[in-house]
């Protein structure tokens, strides 16, 4: 494509109809028709690969990752093209969870790249069930919920565990276990228990009648996953709910399941996933144990630190990312004129995003995306964005 003229590129997102998706969530943002008519569990707005969204340039139709690699520098902006090797770092998503997601952690980098290594010497194919890594990097990832939204993120104290534990009728020796070799141990045993023992520990502990928060989700992931052993995550980690605008971050190991309702996510721009339960997908229960952090996880919720300019910045550790939202009213928001790229995409209202060269109108579901040779550009009118850049 040309490179001498940069306007704003609207983006056609690719629609994962993953089964654990909402036929409802992302319709109602989007203003379709409820129910969908399949599932729509992940709006992907990025560069990845295995689903680039698409673009409008002067030849046609283009995908985003070859639009980036034709111009880096132009797209990305200079510092970002040399830190990320001439990559888009991040990936941005809406997601819609009907149906709680499987319990899985994410590899660090260098785990990203050792595991990629391996598995390409040993002939598996990226698309292969049964393949652990398909790419080289690693997915920080960060979520901010648009509704009421539950996750278990992290494990519990050892000590809140084994209480837990101890009202599940057959958990006795895990208990003894967790008391005496530590937390590790006794996670690496329950999580190499035959068949026949998980389907009897997740009927006894789905059983307790109590209603508060970790036994209502054990309940339903029962119902859900009958037997599995994921079944009993709610008492080893951390049950958390956000409210709309409350955000969650995830780093490499954090054992974590998203349960229930529609956020944004943002990530680095990988879809690397280790499972360890709840899931029909491939399990593979020594490469997780590999990844894991194992200390008791303090859970951070996270909401928007003002910046100023009508910005609101989740502020994360990831150096591939930074997610802020704008709240676009009797305020409008003028963007740098030296930036990297960023990326926007509507959650509420409707908006114009007025460059030089170019004019878009967001409503909700909408997104874009503002090259860093594109420069200034302003947002008017009543609503919600969400924007995706790297950290600065």
């Amino acid at each position: 494509m040309s490179t001498s003229t940069y306007n704003l590129w609207p983006l056609k997102p690719v629609i994962q109809p993953y089964a654990w998706g909402s036929h409802e969530y992302m319709a109602r943002l989007l203003g379709e028709p409820i129910p969908s008519p399949e599932p729509q569990a992940e709006m992907w707005m990025g560069a990845h690969p295995k689903a680039p969204s698409r673009i409008q340039s002067a030849t046609g139709e283009e995908a985003l990752d070859v639009a980036v690699a034709a111009a880096p520098t132009a797209v990305l902006g200079a510092a970002t093209a040399s830190r990320f090797a001439g990559k888009l770092p991040f990936l941005l998503k809406l997601l819609a969870a009907w149906e709680p997601l499987s319990i899985q952690s994410h590899p660090s980098l260098a785990q990203a790249a050792e595991g990629y290594a391996r598995e390409n010497a040993a002939g598996i194919p990226l698309d292969a069930p049964h393949r652990n890594y398909r790419d080289d990097n690693h997915k920080p990832e960060i979520i901010c919920a648009l509704t009421p939204f539950w996750a278990l993120s992290g494990f519990r104290a050892a000590t809140e565990i084994a209480a837990l534990w101890g009202r599940v009728p057959g958990m006795e020796a895990h208990v003894a276990r967790l008391q005496r070799d530590g937390w590790q141990a006794a996670f690496e045993v329950l999580m190499r228990l035959d068949v026949a023992t998980r389907a009897e520990l997740a009927a006894a502990a789905a059983a307790v009648a109590d209603e508060a928060p970790e036994w209502r989700w054990v309940r339903r992931l029962q119902d859900v996953y009958p037997g599995d052993i994921g079944v009993l995550a709610p008492l080893y980690l951390n049950v958390v709910e956000l409210a709309p605008g409350e955000a969650l971050f995830q780093d490499a190991g954090t054992l974590h399941a998203y349960l229930d309702g529609l956020g944004v996510e943002l990530m680095a721009n990988s879809d690397n996933v280790l499972r360890g339960g709840c899931t029909v997908k491939h399990v593979d229960v020594p490469e997780l144990l590999k990844t894991l952090d194992f200390s008791a996880h303090m859970v951070h919720i996270l909401r928007p630190e003002p910046v100023g300019n009508g910005e609101g910045r989740y502020l994360t550790p990831a150096p591939e990312f930074a997610l802020s939202v704008l709240d676009i009213g009797p305020q409008s928001y003028h963007a740098a004129a030296e930036r990297p790229v960023e990326l926007l995409v509507c959650v509420a209202g409707r908006v114009t995003v007025r460059s030089d060269a170019t004019e878009v109108t967001l409503t909700p579901g909408q997104s874009l995306l503002a090259p860093a040779a594109l420069g200034r550009y302003t947002v008017t009118g009543t609503g919600r964005l969400y924007k995706a850049t790297v950290t600065g």
